[in-house]
């Protein structure tokens, strides 16, 4: 069943209901918020609702109501949730989603009905590219971006061969691809595994018997944390260096602990990346929720700023689709991961880094920051995508 929620001011409370002030901006909310990947959604609404606190509570000048619905991570209660925020709350932006095939499954109700999607993570490649649209905008990533930084990677330290393992899903499918775009070695197998997989006994077993001299795996939320403790367990941690990219993450390497020691992935934010809204930002968390915030979390926080910025952009009102669309790019929007602009099909040009995992002076894992590994770096999509013209 749909539960939906209204988050009040800041996002302090939750209470039950849709009621709202009459000058209020209504932002419709979905995410993962029961079931496996649970944790990656309520980073995401954590994230977001930090983001509306440091602005007062508002956006574009207006008291903010955001009505959160819990996808469950099932792509059918994700398709219901956007229709019900766009047919019965009415609401002109809907953001959120933590996964890409619920992405894929309600995003045509955001669009058909003329209103405004911002993706806070998932970013399929049919988004990107054929099915782009003026009115859809991810200020996260395109799924296959961290792969090809990683390849690059890869490629630059000499690794000739590789074993790819992933969840069989949307965005499991896009990394695949990234990677083997850019990777130059031979790849010995690529072995997709069911989404939700907990148990990876016969697959550890196969990888024991092909000993790779290296191994990538995508593997979000509890999929990842069993799968690293797994491979600890078999006794292959150590002898098989473990790539990927966007994983492992704050909302995963606690669960994860020791298993995650020295694992590299590539993505394009970090606690450890030095510039003063970072800090700030990763201060609040911390104190606001008693954790670490994950790459999910500073993206909602991203979210509610950038939403902000672009109503104050277009007079402190949403207007229309299109008008709201012109002004996310025109406003000079300040990121936590510092550099961030839209491309020409409304994804991300941005910095790529090179994180290991390691313990910091208090003793927590967290993604230290190696190096930059790509610089204001574009999707593979973008040439793919025939914007339709905005109405003037």
């Amino acid at each position: 069943m749909l539960k939906a929620i209204t988050t009040a001011l800041f996002g302090l409370a939750l209470v039950q209901g849709t009621a709202h002030a009459d000058d209020s901006i209504k932002i419709g909310f979905i995410a993962s918020l029961s079931g496996s990947q649970a944790v990656l959604g309520r980073d995401l609404l954590d994230g977001f609702n930090l983001g509306l606190k440091s602005l007062g509570g508002k956006l574009g000048g207006h008291a903010a109501e955001v009505i959160v619905m819990d996808d469950q991570g099932k792509p059918d209660v994700g398709a219901q949730a956007a229709q019900k925020l766009v047919e019965r709350d009415r609401v002109p932006i809907v953001t959120g989603i933590n996964l890409s095939n619920v992405l894929l499954a309600a995003v045509p109700k955001v669009l058909d009905a003329g209103k405004i999607y911002i993706s806070l993570n998932a970013g399929p490649s049919e988004l990107a590219g054929r099915d782009c649209s003026p009115h859809f905008f991810s200020i996260a990533h395109q799924n296959d971006t961290g792969p090809e930084t990683l390849g690059l990677y890869l490629n630059s330290i000499d690794v000739k061969n590789l074993y790819i393992m992933s969840a069989n899903f949307a965005a499991g499918k896009d990394m695949v691809a990234g990677l083997k775009r850019t990777y130059k070695g031979k790849v010995d197998a690529t072995v997709y595994t069911q989404f939700g997989q907990l148990d990876y006994s016969a697959e550890l077993a196969k990888l024991r018997s092909v000993n790779p001299k290296a191994l990538f795996t995508f593997y979000p939320g509890g999929m990842g944390v069993n799968f690293s403790k797994q491979m600890d367990q078999a006794g292959l941690k150590g002898k098989i260096p473990v790539y990927s990219s966007f994983l492992p993450d704050q909302d995963s390497l606690p669960a994860m602990g020791d298993a995650a020691l020295g694992m590299e992935s590539t993505g394009y934010w970090s606690v450890k990346l030095d510039n003063p809204l970072n800090k700030q930002f990763v201060a609040d968390f911390e104190k606001a929720y008693n954790r670490i915030p994950s790459t999910r979390a500073a993206v909602g926080y991203d979210g509610a700023r950038i939403i902000d910025a672009a109503l104050k952009e277009n007079g402190g009102k949403f207007g229309s689709a299109d008008a709201f669309a012109k002004a996310m790019h025109s406003i000079d929007f300040k990121s936590v991961r510092g550099s961030l602009k839209f491309n020409t099909n409304n994804f991300p040009i941005q910095n790529f880094y090179l994180f290991k995992v390691e313990k910091n002076d208090k003793g927590q894992l967290v993604n230290a920051v190696v190096k930059t590994v790509a610089t204001a770096y574009a999707d593979s999509y973008v040439g793919q995508c025939k914007m339709p013209k905005a109405k003037p």
